[in-house]
């Protein structure tokens, strides 16, 4: 029995933030994101930057006036971490270390053979990079 609903792919993901500049710099400057839109949401005291990866899938950043803290740390209930998919690793880690970011040791992933690491974003959200290049 094949599912009703095709899905196609992930659109985007939704971040909310606690220093919306400091964000917006970490997913433009740091990591390249395109800039998709910007949209001050003056009603609810926000902004919303829809931010583009090079395939077309996006991510939402969101700013609030008082977002509560992620409860703990690192097996919150909910969105465990979010992996950017990179065809060098090594590389993609050098740049991250160059702009004095902390990178955890390159692991490989018992069950696919993959390599990957850990990183941080600016509110201790934690992102991944995934070799797709090489096992």
């Amino acid at each position: 029995m094949s599912p009703t609903m095709q899905l196609q792919g992930i659109h985007h993901v939704a971040v909310i933030c606690s220093d919306y500049q400091r964000s917006k710099t970490f997913y433009t400057e740091v990591l390249g994101l395109r800039v998709v839109a910007e949209t001050h949401r003056k009603e609810r005291g926000s902004y919303k930057l829809d931010l583009a990866l090079a395939d077309g899938t996006q991510i939402e950043l969101f700013s609030f006036p008082s977002p509560p803290p992620r409860p703990t740390q690192p097996e919150a209930q909910g969105l465990r971490h979010l992996a950017f998919a990179v065809a060098d690793l090594e590389a993609a880690a050098a740049e991250l270390r160059r702009h004095g970011i902390e990178v955890e040791p390159i692991r490989q992933d018992e069950l696919t053979g993959r390599r990957f690491t850990f990183f941080r974003d600016p509110d201790d959200l934690p992102l991944e990079l995934y070799a797709t290049g090489e096992k």
